[in-house]
């Protein structure tokens, strides 16, 4: 099991090797092949137009035709490249890269928690990042609408620009959201259901907004940004104010025939067991989410007079009683991490993933992923004979949910601008 520190957001802000999925090629020809080159490109960071013909096993006449299509179009530049052991001699080597400037958007992020806020260029550079707390608890639309211009002018701000300038705005936010149809039907941040986010939400600030599901962001942002470039199959499950997953499937996010799958912390695991936030009885996230660990707490450590503390402060005392040896809280901790050993092995034996990564703010609780719970897995999981996948632990910092809102518009933007027509092209 890999464990990536709290570091590694700042990281994915500077975009050395390009963003995006690395695909491989002949696995993407249902795609124009222009945008399949612009793709390719961004994905590569910089890349000679030779290579760009040998990756997507294309005439190279081809791929200057669309090229210089998309320069017109200011999407690409030519940029001079440094050939290895460079005599100084003859005419420069030439790459092409995406025109950074040609757009901005934003990525912005909801949560009981804290709000952030993104923006990055067309190439996935960070140009700002902007963070805001609040009260936990539901908002109704009206007063989440003006946070998101409060937090998108704030962001905007300091990057120099104004919120004209931005083409599209990608939004996050938890519970059951339809992307396809930017509907959010059931969100704890949201006291009202089936809201129409992204429509009321382009009326309020003015540039295409772009809804998912926060756990979607979190497989968007390793999609493009991180571990998961060059996987065609993998698993994000996120565990937070609630247990979140996303999929990615031939190294594109699934979603579900109607938008609203993957939602691992809303599968049953015990029949009239614990009440989750949905209303629902057993479901997994009633055993591992914070206000699950909270509630735990306030019954087994006899807190009861500390109910009107934050759920933050609660896990925080919890852990420091687990780490002390507290058996109490150390058992907390072992009855979460099974359930979560269960769910993951669920996730195995339905979908095979290539890797699972744990994200999220509690995975900083690492008795929720101790060695001795874990290792259930793998007699909970199909035997096989065959390796298990790897899971890797990724305790990163909230504006990665953020990069992935980003990730959602920059995808959005794509497709509107390269993703209509089908170009004919001798191959």
């Amino acid at each position: 099991m890999k464990d990536r520190g709290a570091d590694q957001p700042s990281k994915m802000g500077a975009v050395i090797n390009g963003c995006g999925p690395l695909i491989p090629p002949l696995s993407e020809s249902s795609r124009p092949l222009r945008q399949q080159i612009f793709e390719r490109v961004r994905a590569a960071g910089f890349i000679p137009r030779v290579q760009v013909a040998k990756d997507l096993a294309v005439s190279p006449a081809s791929v200057t035709t669309l090229t210089s299509e998309l320069i017109e179009l200011g999407l690409l530049e030519e940029v001079s490249a440094q050939r290895d052991a460079d005599t100084g001699r003859g005419r420069p080597a030439v790459a092409l890269g995406v025109r950074a400037a040609a757009h901005l958007v934003a990525g912005v992020k909801l949560s009981d928690r804290e709000h952030t806020a993104v923006i990055v260029d067309f190439a996935g550079n960070l140009i700002a990042d902007k963070s805001m707390p609040r009260s936990p608890g539901a908002m109704e639309l009206g007063a989440l609408l003006e946070t998101t211009r409060t937090l998108v002018d704030d962001v905007c701000a300091v990057a120099g620009i104004a919120r004209d300038q931005l083409t599209a705005i990608g939004l996050g936010v938890p519970g059951f959201v339809d992307s396809s149809q930017g509907v959010v039907h059931w969100s704890p941040i949201l006291s009202e259901r089936h809201v129409p986010l992204a429509e009321t939400a382009i009326k309020a600030l003015g540039v295409p907004v772009h809804v998912d599901n926060d756990a979607n962001l979190v497989t968007l942002a390793e999609l493009w940004f991180g571990a998961g470039r060059r996987l065609a199959d993998f698993a994000v499950v996120t565990i937070e104010n609630g247990v979140g997953m996303g999929f990615v499937l031939n190294h594109r996010i699934y979603r579900g025939a109607q938008g609203l799958g993957m939602e691992l912390g809303h599968t049953k695991v015990q029949i009239d067991g614990a009440l989750c936030r949905c209303g629902q009885r057993g479901c997994l996230e009633a055993y591992i989410a914070d206000y699950a660990l909270a509630r735990e707490a306030t019954t087994a450590l006899n807190w009861g007079n500390r109910e009107s503390q934050s759920v933050n402060i609660l896990l925080e005392s919890l852990y420091d009683h687990a780490k002390a040896g507290n058996p109490a809280a150390r058992s907390i901790f072992h009855r979460a991490g099974r359930f979560l050993a269960l769910g993951l092995a669920n996730v195995i034996n339905i979908f095979d993933p290539q890797l699972i990564i744990l994200s999220g703010e509690r995975m900083r609780y690492d008795y929720l992923y101790a060695g001795d719970t874990l290792a259930e897995i793998k007699s909970l999981a199909l035997n096989t004979g065959r390796p298990a996948p790897k899971i890797e632990i990724h305790a990163w910092g909230d504006l990665l949910w953020a990069h992935g809102a980003a990730a959602l518009a920059l995808s959005a933007v794509t497709e509107r601008l390269l993703g209509s027509s089908r170009d004919v092209v001798a191959v």
